[in-house]
């Protein structure tokens, strides 16, 4: 019986967020499947991230942008070519598949959608809308990352609930190796010169994760600490996207009055992150609009005590684990920091739950039940057609899957 042959899209796989869900998914297929023939259809380099893949992996060379649509015709013919029988597209992408089989789709958020259509003009809001409910009814099966985005994709496309699964984010493996060591402390000290005790965010600094409010927050905790005589060189580390692209952050820094508090660091590699997370005195994470939420989690893998928003996915993730604020309140924000700075029972408390919490969350529950949906689409128990599968002959074609 020939092997079944899948294809992933791994072309975004050096982004913030899919990247990390492309590489864990990729890697715990490999752990768990040697018998599927995949394809991973992207660049030859960045496969190299993912690790040592078992013989039934194979990468398909494709260097074209993804949204260009060279890229869309090639990609087909490759999944042509290869005689995929399903096709895994990890992120959501506004322009129709009709691709030579079934394919299913990750959707993490649909805040890019949301944005780009406040943008644009009536015309071209309704075309971008369109194509994307196109491309997700056409799909054999979406997972959604939560139950939020589970029920934004239903609300907004009218997607029926059945096809789409909620298939949860998990914290990457290499963020789960324990307590920092002295030596990975010492390694901040000299190469960032972290002498200090620190609040750590994590993550894009784009508008909707709200870094401005957090400054804020941040500064008026340091006028509270003045007056309790406590913590008076405590500073606030920012790790993610380079600053150039957000000078307003700088001058709220600068208008805050925090220049000596606030430190930038840009990319880090992961393993000093990982460190980063273990020393932090909390993780705070005011966002305004998640999929899913991963670093309140990767903080929590630490013990670390965490302050994030009460809206969108974030208070499903984080569970009981977290102090939850309203991202908008600037001085809620800074009242849940100083609680959980100065309660010790408190944060011995967060401490035992945010390790429980964390625990919930799997790749491999994760992928084996991507798998089992993988087989669902390609093996149909009743023997219904799915979008995007050619129909037999005098058959219906069904609108999707149970």
């Amino acid at each position: 019986m020939p092997s079944v042959k899948i294809a992933i899209d791994i072309r975004r796989m050096t982004e913030f967020g899919v990247g990390t869900y492309i590489r864990n998914v990729v890697r715990t297929l490999g752990r768990l499947d040697h018998e599927t023939t995949y394809f991973l259809i992207g660049s030859l380099e960045k496969v190299k991230e993912i690790g040592a893949l078992p013989p039934n992996f194979h990468t398909v060379p494709l260097d074209e942008p993804e949204r260009s649509l060279k890229s869309f015709r090639e990609f087909r013919t490759i999944v042509k070519r290869l005689e995929c029988d399903l096709v895994h597209i990890p992120n959501l992408f506004s322009v129709p598949r009709a691709l030579p089989c079934p394919y299913v789709m990750t959707v993490h958020d649909i805040l890019e959608h949301m944005s780009r259509a406040r943008e644009q003009t009536g015309f071209w809001r309704s075309m971008h809308f369109q194509l994307t409910k196109r491309v997700l009814r056409g799909a054999a099966r979406i997972f959604a990352v939560s139950n939020f985005t589970k029920l934004e994709i239903e609300k907004l496309f009218n997607i029926p609930a059945g096809r789409i699964e909620v298939v949860y984010n998990a914290i990457d493996e290499r963020l789960l190796q324990g307590h920092a060591s002295a030596a990975d402390r010492q390694l901040i000290v000299e190469r960032y010169q972290v002498t200090y005790p620190f609040l750590l965010y994590a993550g894009r600094i784009s508008p909707h994760k709200n870094v401005v409010r957090m400054i804020e927050a941040f500064s008026a905790l340091k006028t509270e600490l003045e007056k309790d005589q406590a913590f008076p060189d405590l500073k606030l580390i920012i790790i993610g996207d380079d600053l150039s692209g957000n000078p307003g952050l700088r001058r709220t820094v600068i208008r805050s009055g925090m220049q000596n508090d606030v430190r930038f660091l840009g990319f880090v590699p992961i393993e000093v992150l990982r460190t980063f997370y273990d020393a932090a005195k909390i993780f705070v994470f005011p966002s305004l609009y998640e999929g899913f939420g991963l670093p309140p989690l990767e903080a929590m893998a630490h013990g670390t005590p965490v302050v994030t928003s009460n809206v969108s996915s974030l208070p499903e993730v984080v569970g009981n684990a977290a102090v939850l604020v309203h991202p908008e309140n600037v001085f809620e924000i800074m009242r849940a920091l100083h609680r959980v700075l100065m309660d010790q029972p408190l944060r011995e408390k967060m401490k035992e739950r945010s390790f429980r919490q964390a625990t919930k969350f799997s790749w491999e529950k994760s992928v084996r039940r991507i798998t089992d949906v993988y087989q669902e689409v390609i093996s149909p128990k009743s023997g219904a057609e799915h979008p995007g599968r050619p129909a037999a002959a005098g058959s219906k074609t069904t609108a999707g899957v149970a």
